[in-house]
């Protein structure tokens, strides 16, 4: 049995390949890891349409904004009511439908993967 051969690259490589086209735009200027944090947050900052609802621990939260500490890392700030809790963006679970914006979300976390 034949199989059929794609023309180009396999939809996992494209979905990388777009992956770390974002990661160099957050990084270009960036030389240490607090510095290339530091532009992940702020195409966050611009880029995730934020508020966005989600479930942590099976209670539905809304992702308020999204803040990098003073220790490097990025948080999402959860909200339910009056309380609030920030979450590391790289344990959020995302909801089925994505927020505009949430590629940088997946870059982020393949950058802190080490790709």
């Amino acid at each position: 049995m034949k199989t059929l051969r794609t023309k180009g690259r396999s939809p996992a490589r494209s979905a990388h390949a777009a992956l770390d086209r974002l990661i160099e735009e957050a990084i270009v200027d960036a030389y240490e890891p607090s510095e290339q944090v530091a532009g992940f947050g702020a195409m966050l900052d611009e880029h995730l349409a934020v508020p966005f609802k989600t479930a942590v621990l099976g209670v539905e939260v809304t992702v308020r904004r999204v803040d990098v500490t003073a220790e490097g890392q990025i948080m999402a700030v959860c909200a339910r009511g009056r309380f609030q809790q920030p979450i590391p963006i790289l344990d959020l679970p995302l909801p089925a439908l994505l927020p505009s914006g949430a590629e940088w979300i997946a870059a982020y976390r393949r950058w802190a993967r080490g790709k």
